[in-house]
């Protein structure tokens, strides 16, 4: 299995989502950061502070700077689009600077987390912000202007 962050809890709540799980498959030295990747603009990507110990790692991002960050477009709205509202996703990786580890959970053997898991969505200016598990069990983080689903 390639190296990932294996994450472990997923707390979205209070205006940040937190973040705790284990470095696997690659040394855990050194400074780490959870980096987030604005998949529709790659160059756009914003790092916060992780914490490890070990092999053990914890962070967490406020809800508000990925609302400011996402900039939805009226252009956008019109793609994308899902019950009349335009969506921007952030992929996360844990990162030392050099490697990039995608956030996911690989590990439990449950597969399909995309349909089974559910995170609350926190808003903050006109946007929702919830965690949710890709088709490949990675974590991402969706922001939705709109209604909330």
């Amino acid at each position: 299995m390639k190296p990932h962050a294996e994450i472990a809890e997923v707390w979205p709540r209070d205006g940040r989502v937190r973040l705790v799980g284990h470095i696997h498959g690659h040394p855990a030295e050194g400074q780490w950061r959870l980096l987030l990747t604005r998949r529709s603009h790659a160059e756009q990507r914003l790092d916060y502070p992780a914490q490890v110990k070990g092999d053990r790692f914890e962070g967490e991002l406020p809800v508000a700077d990925l609302a400011a960050a996402t900039d939805i477009a009226e252009t956008e709205i019109g793609a994308g689009v899902e019950n009349g509202a335009g969506v921007e996703e952030w992929d996360i990786h844990l990162t030392d600077g050099e490697v990039e580890l995608r956030a996911g959970r690989r590990l439990d053997d449950i597969h399909g987390k995309k349909k089974i898991m559910v995170f609350p969505e926190q808003r903050v200016r006109g946007i929702g912000v919830r965690p949710y598990y890709t088709v490949k069990d990675n974590l991402s983080l969706e922001c939705r202007t709109g209604a909330s689903t």
